[in-house]
Formats: structure tokens, C-alpha cells, sequence
């Protein structure tokens, strides 16, 4: 890789991969799983967040959202308060100066695009910070594992930023593919691939529709609420927190034995389980939807993330999946299919003029 005086590359371009929420989601937010222990399943698919980053000018560092039009220039080393929805990025830049630069700025240009919004309910935000942090990873040849960049995503989204939400997100971008992940007290986290045969991959997607109703949601005020419940002792949130732990479980082992039914049975109580953890998870609107689906002839489906709107799963029959899809559309917002990805973040070089640089591409008025 052809380097200059710093031990830099010139361009680097990094992606990481959403995730699907597939059992057990809410499990993995404190304080549950630092009491009780939370177990996770996901999956991560071919929707991704980007990062790029390159060499700044003038000893500047310019940080960029690609699709929500924000761009930021500072003089690293000077006070700087970015806007929110650069927050992260600047965060991000700070922790990697910190812990493997002993505080010594540089300057660079780093941009970012995510293939869907925040408050989606896949992971996005996470993701984002996943793929910023391989990006510096290949620049800085830090040589950092999967592992330890999920672990420094949690840090710098929950702790250093103050951002509240669960465990899952980081480490299922950071590593791809199906994942049954356990979370225990003081940020423990155990990740377990899950081999799921072949055949039951192509039939998971032949049948999975995605549903994005159109409606992001603010997913730390529904985790602030479940939070508290398990906090304040709720009888029903925390029966609920242990059946979705148990369904994890039972999902995880239903993909393994090739067991559709057992998928199906899954979800469907995984998502009543779900809704007794907050009175935001649902709503009337996403209760219609659920209900229209299941009428037209899905077997099972879920909100896929903390709940509230995003989106939304459904598992459907190839036969049903035409009218499961005119049921949904009554309601507004868009279908998409579900591919599975089985990597993780993963970073390379740009070698050619003809990969023009997102920053290019974006360029823009400064924000104040």
C-alpha cells in the first residue's frame, strides 16, 4: 500500500453492514443484562454505512454526513462544539487521537453515507461509528480486532457521547453473518457465529419482506422507558425481558435444526414479548400494519430495532408474498427484499481516479 511520511494512506473507504433484530432484542440494554445476563440474535444485511477518509488541507479536519447534508471544518486542537448529527464523528476523531496518537492531532477529511436513516431501527448509528473507526483502522494500520472496535463503538456512543441504546448494534456490524451474542455486567459480551444451513438462508430470504413504515423514531426514549421499568421492578417488563431471552435461544436452535415452523412460532411470541417491555414500543398505526399483514397471509413478523416505527419484518409465503405486499403499501412507505451479508466491516484502499471521493461529490456550504 503506498504510503506517505505518516505511515498513512491516501484514500481509504471502509463499509460496515446493518443488522436485522431477529430475537431477544432488549435484553442487551442496561440494567437488564447486568442483572439477568441478555442474549441476542441477529443477522446483518446488504444495507450498509460508508466512511471515507483521506488527508486534510491546511491542517484542518472536515467532517462530512454525506446523506444529511451536514459538513463541518475545524482546526483540530481548538475548542470545537459540532452539530448533533456530526456529534459522532467528531467524538470518534477525538478517541482515536487519544488512544493511538497520544493526543497528537492530524488533520483529515472524513465522510460518511448510511444506505438507510437513523431511527430505522437497524442499527444505523452504530454502524456508522463501525465503519469510521475501520476506516481509521486501514489509515493508521492500527491492526484493531472486530471485537475491539464494537467494544470502542459502545464506549464512544454510550459512554463518551451519552447515547443511550443496547449492546447488539456495534458488535454485529463490527463481525457480520448470524450472531447469538450474551451480555453480561461491567460491558462483558460473548459473540457466537451461528451456522445456518444454506438452504434455510435462501428460504429465510425468500420469505423475509422488509417494511420501512416511513417513520423514524427517537429509539433512546423507548429504551429510557424500558430501562426504568426494569429499574422500577415491573412485574410484566421483566417476565417479558426473560421470555425474550429464552426465545433467543429457541430461534437461534430452530436455524440450526433447519425448524421453519419453529422460526415462525419464535417470532410471533418474541414480538408480544417484545411489547410488554414499553407501552412505546407499538402503537396503533404499527398494530394495523401487523394485523393487515397476518390477514393477507404472513406467518409471523416484528419491529425490528427498539420499536416505535422503522422497520418492520415479516416472514410470508412465497404464494402470500404478493398480497402481503399490497396490504402493507395501503399503509404508505416502502418493500424491500432481505439479503443477507456475511461479512463485517471491512475497509480498502481507492486505487483508481475513478473512485471519486464522497467528499468531492458532497461538497457543500460549511455549517456554523
Amino acid at each position: 500500500m503506498t504510503q506517505n511520511g505518516t505511515g498513512a494512506a491516501s484514500m481509504i473507504r471502509a463499509r460496515a453492514p446493518l443488522r436485522l433484530g431477529l430475537a431477544g432484542g432488549g435484553t442487551d440494554v442496561s440494567p437488564y443484562c447486568d442483572l439477568y445476563g441478555g442474549m441476542v440474535l441477529n443477522a446483518t444485511i446488504g444495507r450498509y454505512a460508508y466512511a471515507e477518509l483521506a488527508h486534510g488541507a491546511d491542517g484542518a479536519c472536515v467532517l462530512r454526513s454525506i446523506d444529511q447534508g451536514l459538513r463541518v471544518r475545524c482546526v483540530p486542537g481548538e475548542t470545537f462544539t459540532p452539530p448533533g448529527g456530526l456529534a459522532l464523528h467528531w467524538a470518534v476523531y477525538n478517541e482515536v487521537i487519544r488512544r493511538y496518537r497520544g493526543g497528537r492531532p492530524m488533520a483529515v477529511e472524513l465522510s460518511t453515507f448510511c444506505d438507510l436513516p437513523t431511527g430505522s431501527g437497524l442499527g444505523a448509528s452504530s454502524t456508522i461509528v463501525v465503519a469510521m473507526l475501520k476506516a481509521f483502522d486501514e489509515f493508521l494500520g492500527l491492526g484493531m480486532s472486530a471485537y475491539a472496535i464494537a467494544e470502542l463503538a459502545f464506549y464512544i456512543e454510550r459512554v463518551a457521547c451519552g447515547f443511550h441504546g443496547g449492546r447488539q448494534d456495534q458488535f454485529a456490524a463490527a463481525f457480520g453473518g448470524f450472531n447469538f451474542m450474551e451480555f453480561g455486567p461491567e460491558r462483558a459480551a460473548s459473540i457466537h457465529p451461528v451456522q445456518v444451513p444454506d438452504w434455510m438462508l435462501c428460504e429465510l430470504e425468500a420469505s423475509i419482506i422488509l417494511y420501512y413504515t416511513g417513520t423514524s423514531r427517537v429509539s433512546a426514549e423507548i429504551i429510557t422507558d424500558q430501562s426504568m421499568n426494569i429499574r422500577g421492578g415491573v412485574k410484566t417488563a421483566l417476565q417479558a425481558s426473560h421470555a425474550l431471552k429464552d426465545e433467543a435461544i429457541s430461534l437461534r436452535d430452530s436455524l440450526l435444526r433447519g425448524d421453519l415452523s419453529g422460526v415462525v412460532g419464535s417470532m410471533r411470541t418474541g414480538w408480544e414479548n417484545k411489547k410488554k417491555l414499553s407501552a412505546s414500543i407499538s402503537n396503533p398505526r404499527i398494530d394495523a400494519i401487523y394485523d393487515a399483514a397476518l390477514q393477507a397471509g404472513a406467518m409471523a413478523g416484528k419491529v425490528s430495532g427498539a420499536g416505535g416505527g422503522g422497520f418492520m419484518m415479516f416472514l410470508a409465503p412465497l404464494a402470500a408474498r404478493p398480497r402481503v405486499v399490497q396490504a402493507l403499501l395501503r399503509f404508505g412507505g416502502e418493500i424491500g427484499a432481505c439479503r443477507f451479508e456475511p461479512r463485517g466491516a471491512h475497509a480498502w484502499r481507492v486505487r483508481s481516479a475513478a473512485g471519486a471521493s464522497l467528499a468531492a461529490a458532497a461538497a457543500g456550504p460549511i455549517c456554523a
